[in-house]
């Protein structure tokens, strides 16, 4: 009799603790910092609207996973250059107002936290824009006022591509022998002023830690780093050393925490290459009917499901570097950041936006109250958010 009420005891303590997880996940306001699902589109031409069998993100799993709002992300590659990267950027941009036009119910553009607030409560997906990669502004200032007009919300100051103003985390590292200036130049400089006053978020994932330091020398408002992990744990260069981590804090930023195996994982780019010289002949064939590297990777994954699994990490090595940082820094400056369609590889158990659930109840195992998974979620993008738009 004992037993079986200790039994009844236990299984009742695992489904409270389900019931209460879901409750502080239902109730946040979930805010996604970073994905690409519209460049992937661009090339798929799959309707984001519907469920998809494909990539990670469409509006009916965002409603399953509980998402209330996406920062997407604007993207090219580094073969855009002056003359057709702002063109591709706007075509991004026109395939997302696209999507809201089909289903006019279901999102919302968005520019400010006062938006975000209403379109959440409206039962809508806030869709907001972020623009990564500097070299999308072709060198010319106007281009922001441009983009900031069409909805752009921050501005990742490069990609992995250096711009003529500022330097990237790979180009500083693998290329910095050669690199004609680093950090920020004058041109640079005016950029950064330039994004303060109209209250456009300065994006520091990608470039370089000299650009970094340049950057936190100069802006007069809270920045973020919009889908980066802890270098301590996995020192990959586009992760955040602990002394940038302490300087976005001290400067009211937020760091959101990358999904990426590669920015977790110190082990999984070595398998990665391993696997990929194994299948080398399938991806070049993948590469020809894709015409994008990235989706090439993905696909090829989808084909060798089983073995591309044995090279994810952990769910718990996520987590652990989201815990990393709120002990380093705290709470109040960590958020999520998935880079969903935008790599091949996320933990185990994180295959689209409707796992999303799974990180808010791994965090309540660990203790977290609800105040600070909230912040995590969504209060501290919503506070960032506010502080740059002077509102």
């Amino acid at each position: 009799m004992k037993y079986y009420l200790l039994v009844v005891i236990l299984f009742l303590g695992i489904d409270v603790f389900a019931q209460n997880t879901a409750q502080i996940h239902l109730r946040a306001i979930l805010i996604d910092t970073h994905n690409d699902a519209l460049s992937n589109q661009l090339i798929t031409k799959v309707d984001l609207g519907k469920l998809q069998h494909t990539g990670n993100f469409d509006l009916v799993r965002a409603k399953q996973g509980g998402l209330k709002a996406q920062v997407f992300s604007v993207w090219c590659g580094d073969q855009y250059g002056n003359g057709t990267a702002f063109r591709f950027a706007n075509r991004e941009i026109d395939s997302l107002d696209a999507l809201i036009k089909r289903y006019p119910d279901r999102i919302k553009l968005v520019r400010t936290a006062e938006s975000l607030q209403k379109t959440v409560n409206q039962g809508k997906l806030a869709a907001l824009i972020g623009v990564e990669g500097g070299h999308m502004i072709e060198d010319r200032l106007d281009y922001i006022d441009s983009l900031a007009n069409r909805g752009m919300i921050y501005l990742t100051l490069t990609w992995n591509n250096s711009t003529s103003w500022a330097t990237s985390a790979r180009d500083e590292v693998l290329h910095g022998d050669t690199l004609k200036h680093k950090g920020l130049t004058e041109l640079g400089k005016q950029v950064v002023k330039k994004l303060n006053k109209l209250g456009v978020i300065i994006d520091l994932s990608h470039p370089g830690e000299t650009t970094f330091n340049d950057v936190m020398a100069l802006t007069t408002k809270p920045v973020i780093a919009s889908h980066s992990c802890a270098y301590a744990l996995a020192p990959h260069r586009r992760n955040l050393k602990d002394y940038q981590l302490k300087a976005v804090a001290k400067n009211g930023g937020v760091v959101f925490v990358n999904f990426y195996s590669g920015f977790l994982d110190s082990t999984y780019e070595a398998k990665h290459e391993a696997y990929l010289a194994k299948h080398k002949p399938e991806l070049d064939s993948l590469i020809k009917i894709y015409n994008d590297y990235d989706l090439a990777s993905i696909r090829l994954n989808a084909i060798n499901k089983a073995e591309a699994d044995q090279l994810r990490p952990p769910l718990s090595l996520l987590i652990k570097h989201i815990d990393y940082i709120v002990k380093l820094i705290g709470a109040d400056h960590v958020g999520i950041g998935s880079d969903f369609d935008g790599a091949e590889s996320y933990p185990l158990g994180l295959d689209s936006v409707t796992d999303y659930p799974k990180i808010t109840a791994e965090l309540v195992k660990l203790g977290y109250k609800k105040k600070d998974i909230d912040k995590i979620l969504s209060g501290n993008f919503i506070r960032l958010l506010k502080a740059n738009k002077g509102s």
